[in-house]
């Protein structure tokens, strides 16, 4: 134990009561004064956070040391966690609070850094960002924590596991999964306490210049403050702080998260893809008896029509590719997921140089253990079958190698690709649809060290952008 570290955390965690005090003591409620904080306990408090980024730097994750090193710093009293980051000024800045961080360990103060930059490398700025509107703060960021916690040691205390989870809201959410994956079904479990939350949070005073205590509901607010940029140069720029830290051996899970920001390269992961198709699929008709007829409104007997989404989706798995049962597995509950929503049709059709088995898929539980066969792999039977049976969208599941020219055009549906199994690129010239990489599927026995992985996580500020 280093005895002259955890005095001066001792010292230093006075000091910032001390910060506080004077503030409370000077301001009231209605007073916007920022909280005054002296050059001296400044330069103390970061000296301690190079302690900390030195241990990180000689630690087997040196990885993370050297990123800490290419941010900017700064203390802010305000945040409800012992560490937040956000983008400013062409930098990544990571924020302080003492009198939250500070009651860390020195490992705790270690896993709250790693936890930050893996929600930077996660690209979870930008992609919670983009689901604000649809789901509340607190069940983006439960799910963004959930993916990022599984792989920390050392928790604080208040630490969020997925374990948690499942035991406080009644879910049995699975590990391993993406964010959209998690962030939905918590929501769903949240909704029937939002109205005691919310009356709980309007009974209680805060200084908005002071937050005391973790809060996870507000952990990401600071994000909001992040300047103005386009993902794609934010996505640039992230690229280049990973490049420099990048001086040694790194663990898996966090080659494979790098790998899947590279491979993305802005463009939106096929599951997200998959959403705005779902958007465009043609629309059926349906008679109903509550709307008249328009053409003729006053003949009652006949019944009008009403648009329903019956979207006729057909998901084509190439069986002779190098796919894994749990890949594949894992992908149909992100499909299953987006569609459940739409009225729709889920034909699954499994092909190597033929098409070996059709049949119809409405839940998980009807997913069939594969036919593994060794024949070469051949797009055109799936095409053949999609033109013949009115397909509104067809999803293959491929490891992209096979004719390099379709003999069959598809006629009426959209197409997306979707390349796994370690595959890099589709073979046909023309895909007459979109080509996506499934990277953001993590293979537990083959991609994860056990090493690698803890058994719970840290829950602060979030595959998953499921990149």
């Amino acid at each position: 134990m280093d005895k002259s570290f955890d005095n001066q955390v001792t010292g230093l965690y006075e000091k910032a009561k001390d910060i506080i005090t004077n503030y409370l003591k000077t301001n009231h409620k209605k007073e916007k004064s920022k909280v005054n904080i002296s050059d001296d306990f400044r330069n103390e408090f970061f000296g301690l956070v190079d302690k900390v980024n030195l241990s990180l730097m000689e630690d087997k994750d040196n990885f993370f040391g050297y990123f800490l090193f290419q941010m900017a710093r700064e203390i802010r009293f305000d945040i409800s966690s012992p560490t937040a980051v956000n983008f400013k000024g062409a930098q990544y800045v990571i924020y302080f609070n003492p009198v939250i961080f500070l009651t860390l360990s020195k490992k705790q103060m270690e896993t709250t850094i790693k936890h930050e930059i893996l929600h930077i490398i996660s690209m979870h700025l930008i992609r919670a960002k983009e689901l604000k509107n649809r789901y509340s703060t607190l069940a983006m960021n439960i799910a963004m924590d959930i993916v990022v916690n599984k792989y920390l040691n050392f928790l604080p205390p208040y630490a969020t596991t997925l374990e948690w989870v499942n035991l406080s809201l009644s879910l049995e959410l699975e590990p391993y999964e993406p964010f959209e994956y998690y962030v939905e079904k918590i929501q769903t479990a949240l909704h029937l306490f939002e109205e005691d939350e919310k009356a709980a949070e309007d009974d209680s005073y805060q200084d908005d210049q002071i937050e005391m205590e973790y809060n996870i509901e507000k952990t990401h607010d600071i994000w909001e403050d992040s300047s103005d940029i386009d993902e794609k140069t934010l996505q640039e720029f992230t690229e280049k702080v990973i490049s420099n830290s990048e001086k040694g051996e790194i663990p898996t899970y966090l080659k494979n998260m790098i790998g899947a920001l590279k491979n993305s390269r802005g463009e939106l992961p096929w599951n997200l893809y998959l959403k705005r198709l779902m958007g465009t699929v043609p629309s059926n008709q349906k008679k109903t008896i509550t709307r008249r007829d328009r053409r003729q409104p006053d003949r009652l007997d006949l019944r009008g029509q009403l648009r329903s989404h019956k979207a006729n989706i057909l998901v084509a798995l190439d069986i002779s590719g190098s796919i894994s049962e749990e890949e594949f597995k894992q992908a149909m509950k992100e499909v299953l997921s987006i569609v459940k929503n739409n009225n729709h049709e889920i034909t699954m059709i499994e092909c190597d140089n033929e098409i070996r088995r059709v049949y119809k898929v409405r839940l998980e539980k009807d997913l069939k253990e594969r036919i593994y066969k060794k024949g070469a792999t051949k797009f055109n039977p799936v095409f053949e079958y999609a033109n013949r049976n009115k397909v509104n969208l067809l999803i293959y599941f491929t490891d992209g190698k096979g004719e390099d020219k379709l003999q069959v055009v598809p006629r009426g549906y959209r197409v997306l690709w979707v390349i796994s199994g370690g595959g890099d690129r589709l073979s046909l010239k023309e895909p007459y649809g979109a080509v996506k990489k499934l990277s953001n599927v993590k293979i537990k026995d083959t991609l994860l060290d056990i090493s690698d992985v803890a058994s719970g996580g840290y829950s602060m500020n979030n595959q998953e952008r499921n990149l």
